[in-house]
């Protein structure tokens, strides 16, 4: 097993975690029902992507 010679500083520490960062997800409307969603997501309210029906939704069923 490796075992490190020096101590890891925390800039060094810090500067590898940089890119572990969440970023905020990107909401729009929904082009078919105006519903507000997640992008490049199914909207959950209609079940439409891009202009297709993925999901069947309650009012399809009915």
């Amino acid at each position: 097993m490796a075992h490190p010679k020096r101590r890891t500083s925390r800039s060094k520490k810090r500067m590898r975690r940089s890119h572990h960062a969440l970023r905020n997800q990107v909401i729009t409307d929904c082009s078919y029902c105006g519903e507000t969603m997640v992008s490049h997501r199914v909207c959950k309210h209609c079940g439409q992507y891009k202009g297709i029906s993925i999901l069947k939704t309650t009012e399809e069923e009915v």
